[in-house]
């Protein structure tokens, strides 16, 4: 081969090394909801991206046989290429034959090395690090396109690979874990904190949101003494009178102590100013039930399903508990730590 054409091959090497590096690195450093926020726009390259993201231990493995192959390329095309041209020009300004090819075989590696290194790894890698979805949406396609072409035999080298992997009792995964669990976010806003990233009261607020939700509302609920509460058959009036002495807008409907719904003082005002002869039970709107083993998270999940302010708590044998509001659920998360 001429020296020419071993540059042109040392140049096609070394882009094809930098296209799967970046490849590479841009589906481990692209953020998964900024490229399904990007597929669902319609951007170019956007559904290959998610779906090399899916497929990222195949797709790993279609970058590592890619570096293999130019690397090996660039040791056995560009490094004897240059040391050919190096050993006779040495030999003429004096050297010996033996030393002058030691010298030439040396610094043709060294040549390659630094070119593969610089230009086909680092240079790629920290581009796509530093624009990962860009340069994911901008790569996957061809990468994909050129994974397929191999596709068996990488899947091949990926089963064995993942076969060491289980023999050393640790389970492959396709997809990167990405999600962080309560107890890891919990850690990093404890660090933020100490570390003066962010303030106390944000840190407190921060870390409610996260633990509150697992909460069981029996912790929350207002005791079915304490609940406000009007007979099925009181009149406008009477709901009126009694939402006014307890400071309350919303009250539960009874009838024979059983729960019928939930009467607001505005439907009685509005129902006033109409002219209309209604009473508790035609205002009252369904109340959703929780059992005393529910979690703040499922209570305000409920409430805002039904679109209610109140839920009633039962035990599991139907009696009533309590009940929570929305109201009370959200002061949970927005009150100040304790000193």
């Amino acid at each position: 081969m001429s020296f020419p054409t071993a540059i042109l091959v040392t140049v096609l090497l070394l882009i094809g090394s930098g296209f799967f590096v970046a490849a590479e690195f841009a589906l481990v450093a692209a953020k998964r909801h900024r490229m399904e926020k990007a597929a669902a726009d319609g951007r170019r390259g956007a559904g290959a991206a998610l779906a090399g993201m899916r497929e990222l231990s195949l797709m790993l493995a279609g970058a590592q046989l890619g570096i293999t192959v130019c690397t090996l390329g660039l040791g056995s095309v560009s490094k004897p290429a240059i040391s050919h041209e190096l050993d006779p020009l040495l030999h003429a300004w004096g050297l010996p034959s033996t030393l002058s090819y030691g010298v030439a075989f040396a610094v043709a590696m060294i040549v390659v090395v630094f070119l593969h290194m610089v230009v086909g790894e680092m240079a790629p890698k920290s581009w796509a690090i530093a624009h990962p979805e860009r340069s994911a949406m901008l790569l996957s396609p061809p990468f994909r396109a050129v994974v397929r072409t191999v596709r068996p035999l990488i899947s091949l080298l990926n089963k064995v690979s993942n076969a060491l992997v289980r023999l050393c009792r640790v389970t492959p995964r396709d997809e990167l874990a990405s999600v962080h669990n309560r107890e890891q976010l919990t850690h990093l806003v404890e660090e933020s904190e100490r570390l003066g990233l962010i303030s106390e009261s944000d840190s407190d607020l921060i870390t409610r949101s996260l633990t509150e939700p697992e909460t069981p509302v029996r912790t929350l609920l207002v005791p079915p003494a304490d609940i406000t509460s009007v007979a099925a058959d009181a009149d406008l009036a009477e709901i009126l009178r009694v939402a006014a002495e307890s400071d309350r807008t919303r009250l539960l409907v009874r009838h024979d102590g059983a729960v019928v719904g939930s009467v607001h003082a505005r439907d009685a005002l509005v129902a006033r100013s109409q002219g209309r002869a209604a009473d508790a039970r035609d205002l009252a709107r369904p109340v959703p039930e929780l059992t005393s083993d529910s979690t703040v998270a499922d209570a305000i999940d409920l409430l805002r399903r039904n679109r209610s302010s109140l839920a009633v708590v039962r035990d599991t044998a139907g009696g009533l508990c309590g009940m929570v509001s929305l109201d009370d659920l959200l002061a949970r998360y927005l009150q100040p730590r304790a000193a």
